[in-house]
């Protein structure tokens, strides 16, 4: 079965995971730190931005995987892949370690939390044929 729904979803959402890693990256090679982030407030705040997007986004893509599986309707797996996308997108520029109630921080988590909940009552209907 393919799964071409989620799909759509899951490359971008794989691309943004490898930029947000590479920052991480750059500023470990750059402060010649491998583990931990040396105090630095710029190398703690890309781990937590790259921390905080796999702490959702696996999840939801593998709650739509098995939504889609069952059968769920594309317009709600839709639905939960673009809040998702939209969420991860702006969240690392909301989540900044001097402005805990930034805009974008709330919008990001806000969005992604929507997509989970969307999913997961798709799951819970194509699973108990509600």
């Amino acid at each position: 079965m393919a799964f071409q729904t989620t799909a759509l979803y899951a490359l971008p959402l794989a691309l943004l995971g490898l930029v947000l890693w590479f920052r991480v990256s750059l500023v470990r090679a750059n402060l010649k730190v491998s583990i931990g982030d040396a105090d630095n407030p710029g190398l703690h705040e890309r781990i937590r931005q790259h921390g905080n997007f796999i702490e959702w986004v696996p999840m939801v893509l593998l709650l739509m995987v098995i939504a889609e599986g069952n059968g769920a309707g594309t317009l709600w797996l839709h639905i939960s892949g673009v809040l998702l996308l939209l969420g991860r997108l702006v969240h690392p520029f909301g989540l900044k370690a001097d402005n805990a109630g930034h805009p974008l921080r709330y919008v990001g988590n806000t969005a992604s939390l929507l997509a989970t909940l969307n999913v997961m009552v798709c799951l819970f209907v194509t699973s108990f044929g509600l």
